[in-house]
């Protein structure tokens, strides 16, 4: 079993639509500049009320992702 160690960050997703979209939302965004994203923690949840109903929502998360092997590479951010 190899040994991983993480970078975490904290990161917040909005959504129209549901909380899980908002979380989805976020990941997607950062798997378009960080690599070897693995797992994420919601830390927080809220939502934006109108009329009566839910109208916005929005998450924070913790997203983490592994660390290359490298000095030059140690980031994980895309060029």
């Amino acid at each position: 079993m190899t040994d991983h160690v993480y970078r975490i960050i904290d990161m917040a997703g909005s959504s129209e639509v549901s909380h899980a979209d908002a979380i989805e939302n976020a990941l997607a965004r950062a798997s378009k500049t960080i690599r070897h994203v693995r797992w994420f923690e919601v830390t927080q949840m809220r939502g934006d009320i109108q009329d009566g109903k839910p109208h916005y929502y929005q998450v924070t998360l913790k997203v983490a992702f592994t660390m290359e092997d490298g000095s030059d590479q140690a980031s994980s951010l895309r060029p």
